[in-house]
């Protein structure tokens, strides 16, 4: 049983623009520290931005404005804790207390995740869907039952009927659709609007293709100041974290789809 949701979603939406701000922060840094939330809908966006950055506000208000349209803008940046600033100081360790857990991607969620992608590529507006072996349900906002149901003819196609969805209509807010991006491996913590130095994105990520790698579950926990998880330096997990982001295009990209794409 699986549910994946596209990034029109307007929990995705706020969690593509904590990870667009995210990339700002490495673009001025090479090991920036920052954390974002994200609340919007109903023609406003409130995001607050803790980082040792010198962000333009400018600058985010023109990035949200481009993933989420015409909203509202209301900016809150502040100072990175004085003791997390000092968690890092002299070298990578963990940033964060947390349980892990990674887990092959099964042929249920590939499937969901190809038929998300393949209705998002043709209609892209919001749209949310389910397995449940062989029980397809297909939500879709701005597209005719009677299309959907002409391609997916087995499926149970909008139960309420046709809709339009969007912030206009719901809100949305970071890291609230975790089981669309991981699946059976959600523990604690979210991936999206953080730096890699934290735990909750880099272990993640690193569970994440160690279980797919060796092809079964791996649970992981750490400490906050940590050097070593699973027997490697921590800053070797960061490493690992961050070639994984740059291969997807950045954390915007991530965050469109989370580890199950």
């Amino acid at each position: 049983m699986f549910e994946k949701v596209n990034p029109m979603h307007p929990d995705k939406i706020a969690n593509r623009i904590a990870g667009a701000i995210v990339d700002l922060a490495y673009k001025e840094k090479e090991n920036p520290k920052i954390a974002v939330e994200v609340l919007l809908g109903h023609g406003n966006c409130h995001v607050i931005i803790e980082t040792d950055c010198n962000l333009n506000k400018k600058e985010i208000e023109s990035t949200i404005n481009r993933i989420a349209g015409d909203v509202k803008a209301d900016i809150k940046l502040v100072e990175q804790d004085i003791h997390l600033s000092k968690n890092q100081k002299e070298k990578v360790r963990c940033g964060d207390n947390g349980i892990f857990k990674g887990v092959p991607t099964s042929d249920e969620e590939k499937r969901l995740s190809l038929i998300a992608r393949e209705i998002y590529s043709n209609y892209s507006y919001e749209g949310k869907y389910i397995i449940d072996g062989d029980k397809l349900i297909i939500c879709q906002s701005n597209v005719s039952n009677r299309i959907l149901k002409s391609i997916y003819p087995q499926a149970t196609i909008n139960p309420l009927g046709e809709w339009t969805g969007g912030t206009d209509v719901d809100t949305g807010a970071t890291n609230r659709k975790l089981g669309s991006d991981m699946g059976r491996a959600v523990t604690g913590g979210g991936l999206h609007g953080k730096d890699l130095s934290k735990a909750d994105v880099s272990v993640n990520i690193y569970a994440h293709l160690k279980a797919q790698e060796e092809n079964r579950e791996v649970e992981l926990s750490c400490a906050i100041g940590d050097e070593m998880i699973d027997g490697r330096p921590y800053e070797e997990i960061v490493h690992i974290a961050r070639n994984y982001i740059d291969i997807i295009g950045g954390f915007e990209k991530f965050a469109e789809w989370g580890l199950i794409r």
